[in-house]
């Protein structure tokens, strides 16, 4: 509950396509621990995928956007009428309507992206209206009347809706699906959704540079490899011992083995053989030396 209390006051002071990514810094901690405390394995899969995440999360802090300044529901109504997130707007819910009407009943038990999807694009619009809560709450520590506004009952229906689908269809995919496989797959489709839905709301990569930009997009991309390995590899034991013996260090019975690199090895002194062949009586040649 904290944990969630605390990413929501993120999503009200930095950027989405920044606090978003971060999150897998969840995942990543609870890795570690549950390794720690629930005597799960973290294999050497693992354990670079933590790392990979850690590299990922800097690279995207250090190149992360900035949004347009919204400090008022005013300010926020305007941003929610602007034509380009009307139309995304409309495209998600409709896109959502469709896979749960049509595509769910038939597929949904059978391929992992239909939950996903669902999950995924609802939750683009769930962290706009957690933004546009934000605004209201600190309105409303300030002294302002925001209860009496429409707009902040109005963001607070939408987002119990979309949490609420968000859930649901979440919870089915982890019933039918292996976690291994439904976490790294949901993280890559919410973040990107959650994205692009930021840059069209709040116009967060409108003043990007290019190697922001490139910087943001590559740190986006190291995480997604570091969730993958922590996770599609879970179940497999790989440890340093199952390397190569080329790639670790030398142990007892292996050629490699230090005590054998140890040995110092010396040239034989050179021999001169004389080599002399004789005919023998049946025909044949005979060497002797």
């Amino acid at each position: 509950g904290l944990g969630e209390a605390a990413n929501f006051a993120a999503y009200v002071f930095a950027p989405a396509t920044l606090v978003t990514p971060l999150g897998a810094l969840s995942v990543l901690v609870s890795a570690i621990l549950s390794s720690y405390f629930l005597n799960e394995r973290l294999n050497l899969h693992g354990k670079m995928g933590c790392i990979l995440s850690i590299l990922g999360s800097t690279v995207m802090v250090i190149h992360a956007p900035q949004e347009d300044e919204v400090d008022t529901l005013t300010e926020m109504v305007e941003k929610l009428q602007d034509p380009g997130f009307i139309v995304f707007a409309v495209c998600v819910v409709s896109s959502c309507l469709i896979l749960i009407v049509l595509v769910a009943p038939r597929y949904g038990q059978k391929n992992v992206l239909v939950y996903i999807l669902i999950c995924s694009v609802i939750g683009s619009l769930s962290v706009s209206c957690v933004k546009g809560l934000g605004i209201a709450i600190k309105e409303l520590f300030v002294g302002h009347r925001v209860l009496a506004q429409p707009v902040t009952w109005i963001l607070l229906g939408c987002l119990i809706v979309c949490v609420s689908t968000q859930i649901n269809y979440l919870n089915k995919a982890l019933d039918i699906f292996n976690t291994s496989i439904v976490t790294p797959i949901y993280y890559v489709f919410f973040t990107t959704a959650v994205m692009t839905c930021s840059e069209i709301l709040f116009k967060e990569w409108y003043h990007m540079t290019f190697d922001n930009i490139l910087g943001t997009i590559s740190g986006f991309v190291i995480i997604i490899l570091g969730i993958f390995l922590l996770h599609a590899f879970k179940n497999i034991s790989f440890t340093l011992g199952t390397l190569p013996p080329f790639l670790r260090n030398g142990e007892p019975g292996t050629v490699w083995s230090g005590a054998m690199r140890s040995q110092q090895y010396q040239a034989l002194p050179d021999q001169t053989t004389e080599i002399l062949i004789h005919p023998s009586e049946d025909g044949t040649m005979r060497c002797f030396s």
